[in-house]
């Protein structure tokens, strides 16, 4: 019995052992190959098959040149404004978040509040290893397995690679994907042509584009817009 528990206990170990080869890999690729697909594309994909019998999609890759300084600028400092510094989690950023949900937890539990709004502390390299790789369930496993593949983007690619990846991958509306796709499918322009107007407004959507993309105009988007192009300028690009 001992012997077999052995075993199993040797064989876990070197299935999980396989399992980053196989996953630094795949980053390693992506320093010359351009993702065909993330793992959040797959399953919202056949999300939309399933429910609509067809898959309305836009997408289109455009070089990190080629997709403007604005948009950069405005997801950075939306999303993570010490992008071109941190080595890929900012640890106190995970830390506030953590305090923050557990206080919306506890007003919850005492019948202050009728939902707990959960809230993340993310890096733009933690958001691309999510939606590259793995599955969107909140599971510790599933979180410490993110930011190993955060630490291989970091150690395999560039800043400006990890960005141009997450900016043509993002979701920004069903079955809108990436800078370009969301440049025209809301302002009729190329990614680079965005005013930083418009691109803090894309930036606006990120953390919940389904939900945003219903009222793109609404005042909450024009104010948090307003409040990201004045930041836009502090934003060091990598």
């Amino acid at each position: 019995m001992k012997r077999q528990l052995w075993r199993l206990a040797v064989l876990v170990v070197v299935c999980g052992l396989a399992l980053q080869v196989f996953f630094a890999l795949r980053v390693a690729a992506m320093a010359a190959l351009d993702p065909q697909s993330t793992a959040f594309q797959r399953s919202e994909a056949w999300r939309l098959l399933v429910e609509r019998q067809r898959i309305d999609w836009t997408q289109a890759w455009v070089p990190r040149e080629r997709l403007g300084r604005n948009i950069q600028r405005a997801v950075i400092a939306s999303e993570d404004a010490g992008f071109a510094e941190h080595s890929g989690v900012e640890w106190d950023a995970i830390e506030q978040a953590w305090e923050r949900n557990q206080r919306a937890e506890a007003r919850l539990e005492a019948g202050r509040a009728k939902t707990a709004k959960i809230v993340g502390g993310s890096t733009i390299t933690q958001q691309l290893a999510k939606n590259l790789l793995l599955s969107g369930e909140r599971t510790a496993l599933r979180k410490a397995q993110e930011l190993a593949i955060t630490m291989m983007l970091e150690a395999f690619l560039s800043k400006e690679r990890i960005l141009e990846i997450y900016l043509n991958n993002v979701e920004w509306g069903e079955g809108v994907f990436g800078a370009q796709a969301a440049a025209r499918h809301y302002f009729r322009v190329d990614a680079e042509r965005l005013s930083a107007t418009q691109a803090a407004r894309l930036a606006v959507m990120l953390p919940a584009p389904k939900r945003f993309e219903k009222r793109p105009n609404s005042g909450y988007v024009a104010g948090r817009a307003q409040t990201i192009v004045a930041r836009m300028g502090a934003v060091e690009l990598p």
